[in-house]
């Protein structure tokens, strides 16, 4: 039988990592990520939640930088559709200016 290996979830190219209401989004390996973290969400369904408020950040990788330093810009939305297309823009901006 032959092997089946584990794709990841990709959006528009870049690789999707979530835990929890925290999204990445993002090679880990290039110097910019975006972090996704749900902050809202109201239940639509008895197991099914939409997100209301997302905060956006183009994080940059680099492991000697601080914290507070490795944040380049940050932004939040009302759904996570919009946070996603946002956090595409920024991201293929950020990694084509390099």
């Amino acid at each position: 039988m032959a092997e089946q290996t584990k794709l990841p979830l990709e959006y528009k190219g870049y690789p999707l990592i979530r835990k929890d209401n925290v999204i990445y989004y993002g090679n880990m390996s290039d110097p910019y990520i975006i972090l996704l973290q749900v902050t809202s969400s109201i239940p639509v369904d008895t197991d099914i939640t939409m997100a209301t408020k997302v905060s956006i950040q183009l994080q940059n990788t680099d492991p000697n930088l601080r914290n507070r330093d490795k944040v380049v810009r940050s932004s939040e939305k009302n759904s996570l559709y919009a946070a996603m297309d946002l956090a595409n823009v920024w991201l293929t901006r950020a990694l084509s200016s390099r």
